[in-house]
């Protein structure tokens, strides 16, 4: 039982150092059209050299998109 527990500690501990590795960030962004929405989260994910996943995008008058960057911790996160 004992070794069970520290198996399980072990195991534990050792995903807990994985999730913090990388993360996601969510963005969201306004332009006039598709093409400048997603052109401003490439440009956001660029700067960190992260990857970018668009998860929504709407149009009335403008368009909203919406976009999770993924980020690795050897990145440093955003740059300003």
């Amino acid at each position: 039982m004992k070794n069970l527990k520290s198996v399980l500690l072990a195991s534990t501990a050792a995903l807990s150092l994985l999730s913090f590795g990388s993360f996601a960030q969510s963005v969201s962004v306004t332009d006039s059209t598709l093409d400048g929405a997603e052109a401003q989260i490439a440009a956001i994910a660029q700067q960190t050299g992260s990857d970018y996943q668009i998860t929504g995008a709407s149009s009335q008058n403008y368009v909203r998109m919406t976009a999770n960057i993924h980020h690795s911790m050897s990145h440093g996160g955003l740059k300003n």
